[in-house]
């Protein structure tokens, strides 16, 4: 299961690709890959993008015009997909990040 605590980044082995505000995410060791639309593009660009899946979630809310419950479930199914497909990879937020002085 997907936590909104944790951030998520694209594997090593994954290419993305973007045209169009539509993109491919082809995962090179399985050669799998998925096609996301406009609306999956810029899931996938914050969820990437921004310190966790909370800061991608909230930034979704404020640029689209849906119930919050809705767009929840939906963002939590795309995530688990590519998580289990090898497009994504969730970590701990304190993961990678510099350590503060």
């Amino acid at each position: 299961m997907v936590s909104f605590a944790d951030r998520a980044a694209a594997p090593a082995h994954v290419l993305v690709r973007v045209l169009d505000r539509e993109s491919v995410l082809l995962n090179l060791e399985t050669e799998r890959y998925f096609g996301l639309d406009e609306t999956g593009t810029r899931m996938w660009e914050l969820v990437t993008g921004l310190p966790s899946i909370d800061a991608a979630y909230q930034e979704l809310l404020a640029e689209f015009d849906v119930e919050p419950e809705l767009l929840h479930a939906n963002f939590t199914e795309l995530l688990s997909r590519l998580v289990d497909n090898g497009l994504l990879q969730v970590l701990p937020a304190d993961v990678g990040t510099a350590p503060a002085i």
